[in-house]
């Protein structure tokens, strides 16, 4: 088949390599504009471009997919099918209507659980032990469309956003091939839409460690923060003067504690355990403002907490 495949980050390139090793066409990749970023806001290409360029494929970056313009273009490369994977941009129902044989959508979810920018992050932010990868045949809704096939994928409790987000990548890489061979006798299942929840983006404000939630609730958020924005705190100490710490990993030691939330119940050379409103959170990796990622025995070396809030 001639596929178009459209996506924009590291999630998307297991499959764009896949589909480009298989025994279909890539036609063009789409991805999202060339953004600045970092400190000095040097203009950045994504990873899906950067793939597809080291490969001879041909890319394509519009600022917006469906208008007139670019439609044309689409319609000029007569595709059979468009891959969709994270790209950034809702597709028109002219573009949908466009390939012989529509649009897939490769999400990482077993869809109606969790639609939308974030199903990863925020699986783990509710503690769900499971997700997954869902085909998805594309509509005009938002992640509404009929499954074609999907894949169940465990999350184990040291599982961080970018640990599954790489998992599910290779995941559905495989999945969306099996998908194409299996295409033309599969059948499509309607989603039951009482059952879906809506996974917004993530914000950098939501990554305030508010120290009243359980132990279980802060670790769960903290996981789902990594490796980005990182959950965060105020810490308290004479050498600190309220300085942001940022928390990469921790564990959950106990479900129980009587004493008040963010104080620091032991800090030894090994170990810093924190309580919580329910529980007591033990420290492994954090990062002091300006500062390199340090395990908490290195931290403890140097620093010594009072409080955090």
């Amino acid at each position: 088949m001639r596929i178009i495949f459209a996506g924009t980050p590291d999630f998307a390139v297991p499959a764009l390599s896949k589909i480009h090793n298989s025994n279909h066409q890539v036609v063009a990749v789409y991805c999202q504009p060339d953004r600045p970023k970092g400190r000095g806001k040097v203009l950045t290409s994504c990873a899906v471009k950067n793939f597809a360029l080291e490969n001879n494929l041909d890319v394509i970056q519009p600022e917006n997919f469906s208008n007139e313009q670019n439609l044309k273009k689409l319609g000029s490369l007569e595709p059979d099918l468009i891959i969709v994977a994270a790209y950034g941009q809702i597709l028109s129902k002219e573009v949908l209507n466009l390939p012989k044989f529509g649009c897939l959508n490769i999400h990482a979810s077993l869809l109606p659980r969790w639609r939308g920018a974030a199903p990863i992050e925020r699986a783990i932010l509710s503690g769900d032990k499971e997700t997954g990868i869902s085909i998805m045949q594309m509509n005009e809704g938002l992640d509404t469309g009929d499954i074609l096939l999907s894949r169940k994928q465990n999350i184990a409790n040291s599982e961080t956003a970018g640990s599954l987000t790489e998992s599910l990548s290779i995941l559905g890489a495989d999945l969306i091939i099996e998908t194409i061979e299996l295409l033309p006798e599969l059948d499509a299942r309607t989603q039951d839409h009482t059952k879906a929840n809506y996974a917004k983006k993530i914000l950098k404000n939501e990554s305030r460690i508010d120290w009243n939630q359980s132990a279980e609730n802060i670790n769960q958020m903290i996981r789902a923060f990594n490796p980005r924005p990182i959950a965060q705190s105020n810490a308290e100490g004479t050498e600190f003067k309220d300085k942001v710490l940022r928390i990469i990993e921790a564990e959950v030691i106990s479900s129980e504690t009587s004493k008040p939330p963010g104080t620091v119940i032991e800090q030894n050379k090994q170990a810093c355990h924190i309580a919580t409103g329910a529980g007591i959170l033990s420290l492994k990796r954090v990062q002091l403002a300006g500062k390199n990622i340090v395990s908490i025995k290195d931290f403890n070396n140097a620093y010594q907490l009072t409080k955090l809030k």
